[in-house]
């Protein structure tokens, strides 16, 4: 009798449309272990790291370019709210109170009235 040998295992390789996938849940910061999940009919996470390093890597990066661009844009052409934005979270800037007083500053009481306990 004549065993027929295991089909050999090809090695992976990931396609374009799973390199954007990867690429597009990594960004919008889904887990590791869910994104393996859906690629294919789930791959282990150590071939996710493996195949997918540059994706993994530079997702979030290119996210944070691609909206910061866009606010950067919303700023610089007059968008009001943008631009106090980026000048607290890129220029240091904050917001401050001042309060001042003028004419006559009276005293304030404050009475505590202490009753006994009716109770005990």
């Amino acid at each position: 009798m004549t065993r027929t040998p295991p089909p050999i295992k090809q090695p992976f390789k990931p396609t374009d449309d799973e390199r954007r996938l990867v690429e597009q849940m990594c960004a919008v910061g889904i887990p590791q272990e869910s994104i393996c999940l859906v690629v294919r009919d789930g791959i282990d996470d150590k071939t996710l790291r493996k195949h997918f390093r540059r994706e993994l890597d530079t997702a979030k990066i290119k996210a944070n370019a691609k909206i910061g661009g866009t606010l950067f844009n919303k700023a610089v052409n007059g968008d009001t709210t943008a631009a106090i934005f980026w000048a607290k979270t890129q220029m240091g800037w904050k917001e401050t109170n001042v309060s001042e007083h003028t004419g006559n500053v009276s005293m304030i009481e404050r009475v505590i009235v202490d009753t006994p306990d009716t109770n005990s």
